[in-house]
């Protein structure tokens, strides 16, 4: 690449440098151009898209997208039993990308890969080089830095190792084409609709939002170290409700514009709903969401799945894998008793 940086003192610049002065945003998309043309799963992935079937799903103030992609079976039934992880390469460790598969480096810990099986037109894989499990209470600031370094053109997701991730045993985020996801500009209407402020200070919004489908918590502001704190917070009051070891089940979606962070947290008690799993074939819904369904499209490798989806189906699959009302609000009180305490005491 063409950027320059001031030189280090031994007269040669600083890649430390070199790397702040990179735009990601156009590396990637000049990645995905030249992946398109030199690597032939990645370009096939991408010309599915063409085919994809679409239909919409009208809520109350929001609406749901389910997309048919064959295309994205692989990732939708992927096994993540202990068992067949430890069976397994790791897909996301770089000695054993494709050969073909060309990475961007991201700050020296992270890579930046174009996704093969894409949902959105432009969709990107964010792997650590380390294989270490997938934990957002430890890479919380690399996901800020990836909403801004990749602004304004893409939204960048974690998807929970309970919650959807593919590769749990490996820390990774995905980015895809902002504005794809339906909440990506439904957001100021659900929280005016059905939003509750937690917590307000100059710049820093605390909401808790549920719309009947999903419960979430967003974080908004321009200041990254205020972010990084009241998220902080809000881990450690979700572990201490749930008494468990893990990490809380969430997704979490994340972008940056107008010099302002949004990150989205959305609440989970399910991994997959019981249809998934079910043997009757004409029962079994294959629809295991993540960040992307719960952003607002639900993605379907099957065509009977697509065809006898139906609102009804769609709200009892999200109420079931999301937490209740009561415990949402439960988590509500005990972030302001938090947020009091270490604010105003």
């Amino acid at each position: 690449m063409s950027e320059t940086a001031s030189p280090d003192l031994a007269g040669k610049p600083s890649k430390a440098l070199l790397k702040e002065k990179i735009n990601y945003c156009e590396a990637a998309k000049n990645l995905i151009r030249q992946q398109k043309i030199s690597w032939e799963q990645c370009k096939n992935g991408y010309s599915t898209l063409e085919s994809v079937e679409v239909k919409v799903f009208h809520f109350d103030n929001f609406s749901i997208k389910l997309q048919f992609n064959p295309g994205r079976m692989i990732s939708t039934s992927a096994k993540v039993d202990t068992k067949s992880i430890n069976e397994r390469k790791c897909f996301l460790c770089k000695e054993n990308l494709p050969q073909e598969q060309q990475s961007l480096e991201y700050k020296d810990d992270f890579l930046i890969l174009v996704n093969p099986f894409p949902i959105f037109p432009e969709h990107f894989t964010l792997p650590s080089i380390h294989h270490s499990k997938q934990n957002i209470e430890d890479s919380f600031p690399v996901l800020m830095d990836f909403c801004k370094d990749l602004s304004p053109d893409y939204s960048v997701f974690y998807n929970g190792p309970r919650c959807g991730a593919s590769a749990p045993d490996h820390l990774h985020f995905q980015a895809g084409t902002k504005n794809f996801m339906t909440i990506d500009h439904e957001y100021e209407l659900l929280k005016e609709k059905f939003g509750e402020e937690i917590l307000k200070i100059k710049s820093l919004c605390v909401s808790a939002i549920n719309d009947g489908l999903r419960k979430m918590i967003s974080f908004e502001g321009n200041l990254k170290s205020e972010i990084e704190k009241v998220f902080q917070i809000f881990y450690s009051t979700l572990k201490k409700i749930n008494g468990q070891e893990e990490e809380p089940m969430m997704n979490v979606l994340g972008s940056y514009q107008n010099e302002k962070w949004r990150i989205i947290v959305f609440l989970r008690k399910k991994h997959r709903p019981d249809a998934f799993f079910l043997e009757d074939e004409e029962k079994k819904i294959l629809l295991s969401p993540a960040a992307v369904d719960i952003g607002g499209v639900c993605i379907t490798p099957r065509q009977k799945d697509f065809a006898t989806m139906t609102e009804e189906k769609l709200k009892d699959i999200f109420n079931e894998v999301f937490i209740d009302k009561s415990m949402f609000q439960k988590y509500i009180n005990k972030l302001k008793s938090h947020f009091e305490k270490y604010y105003h005491s």
